[in-house]
């Protein structure tokens, strides 16, 4: 087909849609699409995230949403494309509450993926473009207030004379993307940050802490990085920026501040959230909150016998400083993911003699090999060339369900064991057991499922492969005084234990702050329930409470790397925005939980 004749039938495919719709007549609309199908919603009609697999899943929601969401108003945007017999579109619509932006891809003339993503709710439009603000009132006023002045004015008020709508617990790179996203929006929000400096959360990790994501994946809302930026950032550099961007994005940040419990008042729909503000207790009541503790949770520090008399230093990841303290001595880093790594490399490079231990095989992968495989389409300067913004980017990622992107990953991983295949002989022939997953299918289904078990390639694997890490593989079984003791009677001399031994779910801040009650009754966070380790079915197709509705009324769980951060917090800002002005916002398909860490 030419370019005009396959826009044609996505418009005339979207007008039968539309049709359907408008009638109400989910089963119409799902017949629609062929036997293997799946619509994503993105808040648009279920207020939720959810996937639908499968025409009778489709017709299912679409029966108990159309009436009160509405949607009509598909229209194409652009000419549709082909490839490999897939013939795939953008359009956008409308519900009756917001408008949105939407993805669908055809075979044979039949919905394969359709996406529906809310953009924005009418009338609470973000004051951009041509609702820019215009920043001074032109005239003569008494008791006119400069901006310094009113600015000042709020941070000194609120959480004192005037209450948020929402509290952020948590004030790195998440909860600083979503109190952006909510300050446009309009939303009085407090992000709640234990560190003394915006940023402090990536200045204060080990030395040699970078990002190992590359710049075009990492963009904050609203700020892209600047053209210079380098690909990797540094942590001390990507620190100041998030100090800097808190700043500019007017964002109601307060430093040195812990939350020391909460709990939620059902009779008041609120929460009372006790702080610790740089030594004073303050008592917030907001209608949300949102917990952006970082993705990974509260640090997991085994118990091993021994602990209590060994002379050395002991230290989680998160905890370890760098290298500069311990020259000439002996380090064990019991892990082999990327913590473990870089922490590793980083003490080789300083004149320590630092082991690694390998408990369970890792998946190892170049990281000039993922930015080309698995990010290159969209995250690259070719792709900015090529016209891909970074949320066209996002939507285009959104756009692939769950069950359909392990089979896209396992080609990108079976491509990468015979382009690197020398890389992972020589790391085999040190003794290195490496993982492509429990099905073959890489990182990025590593890091949906479980958030752990694998290590982004920036040197260190090639100081593993020569030897220059010390390698060993077994269980910890005990510490001696001086020593670290493995199950085969290995023993390790040690002056420091590091344990890049990963976090629990997110679901254990909710423990720590909130009670053992609300993270039980909320489950489980990340990982899609594939049946594989560590991500225990039954298959859920979104991630476990992630940027949506809990099982607990006003609490939600907002993380994930940079490109998550930054995708998602839209979302789940409309979510809060929503409640906040009043409407109708029923939720399809709220989550069962099944498992409870």
């Amino acid at each position: 087909m030419t370019a005009m004749e396959r826009t044609k039938a996505v418009e005339g495919w979207l007008a039968k849609l539309e049709d359907a719709l408008s009638r109400g007549d989910g089963e119409a609309a799902a017949e629609l699409f062929g036997d293997d199908c799946y619509w994503r919603d993105l808040v648009a009609l279920t207020w939720n995230i959810k996937t639908c697999e499968g025409k009778a899943e489709i017709a299912e929601m679409l029966k108990a949403t159309l009436g009160a969401a509405k949607p009509g108003s598909l229209k194409i945007e652009g000419e549709a494309n082909e490839a490999d017999g897939i013939t795939d579109a953008w359009f956008t619509f409308e519900t009756a509450v917001g408008r949105g932006k939407g993805h669908v891809r055809l075979i044979d003339g039949k919905g394969w993926t359709l996406l529906t993503s809310l953009q924005e709710l009418k009338g609470h439009e973000l004051p951009q473009g041509t609702h820019r603000p215009h920043g001074v009132e032109h005239g003569a006023f008494k008791g006119r207030k400069t901006w310094a002045e009113a600015r000042k004015d709020e941070l000194e008020g609120l959480g004192y004379g005037d209450q948020p709508y929402c509290v952020i617990i948590g004030g790195g790179q998440g909860g600083i993307a979503l109190g952006a996203r909510l300050r446009l929006l309009g939303v009085p929000t407090i992000i709640v940050e234990k560190n003394e400096r915006p940023g402090d959360s990536w200045r204060k990790r080990y030395k040699s802490l970078c990002l190992h994501d590359p710049v075009w994946y990492d963009h904050l809302p609203y700020i892209p990085f600047p053209e210079h930026w380098p690909v990797f950032s540094p942590k001390d550099k990507l620190g100041d920026w998030l100090e800097m961007y808190t700043r500019v994005m007017e964002l109601d940040y307060w430093t040195k501040s812990e939350a020391k419990s909460a709990r939620y008042d059902d009779v008041k729909g609120e929460w009372e959230i006790v702080v610790d503000r740089d030594g004073e207790d303050v008592v917030l009541r907001p209608k949300q909150l949102v917990l952006a503790t970082g993705m990974s949770g509260v640090p997991n520090v085994p118990e091993i016998p021994g602990q209590d008399i060994f002379k050395g230093e002991q230290q989680h990841s998160s905890q370890h400083p760098g290298p500069d303290a311990y020259h000439g001595k002996k380090v064990v880093v019991i892990g082999s993911n990327n913590s473990a790594h870089d922490i590793c490399g980083a003490l080789w490079e300083e004149g320590v003699d630092v082991t690694m231990v390998q408990r369970s095989s890792t998946h190892v992968v170049k990281s000039e090999t993922l930015m080309d495989l698995a990010l290159g389409a969209l995250y690259s300067e070719q792709a900015v060339k090529n016209g891909i913004t970074t949320d066209k980017a996002d939507l285009i990622f959104a756009s692939i369900p769950y069950k359909v992107l392990p089979g896209i990953q396992k080609a990108q991983a079976d491509e990468t064991k015979k382009r690197d295949k020398d890389f992972y002989d020589r790391l085999k022939n040190a003794g290195f057991d490496v993982d492509f997953g429990d099905d073959e299918t890489g990182l990025f289904m590593k890091y949906l499922r479980r958030g752990s078990g694998y290590y982004i390639d920036v040197g260190a694997s090639e100081l593993v492969a020569s030897g220059d890490i010390k390698l060993v593989k077994g269980q910890v079984v005990r510490l001696t005084e001086d020593s670290v003791v493995l199950d085969d009677g290995t023993e390790l001399p040690a002056d420091l234990v590091v344990y890049a031994t990963g976090y629990g779910s997110m679901n254990g801040w909710a423990a720590k702050i909130i009670s053992q009650n609300v993270a039980d009754k909320v489950g489980k966070c990340w990982g899609l329930g594939s049946d594989t380790t560590k991500d225990p079915g039954p298959w859920e197709g979104e991630l476990r409470n992630m940027w949506k509705p809990t099982q607990q009324e006003a609490l939600w769980f907002h993380g994930g790397n940079l490109h998550q951060s930054r995708h998602y917090s839209q979302f789940l800002s409309l979510q809060i925005k929503a409640r906040m002005e009043g409407l109708n916002t029923p939720v399809y398909g709220l989550q069962e939980v099944h498992h409870l860490s």
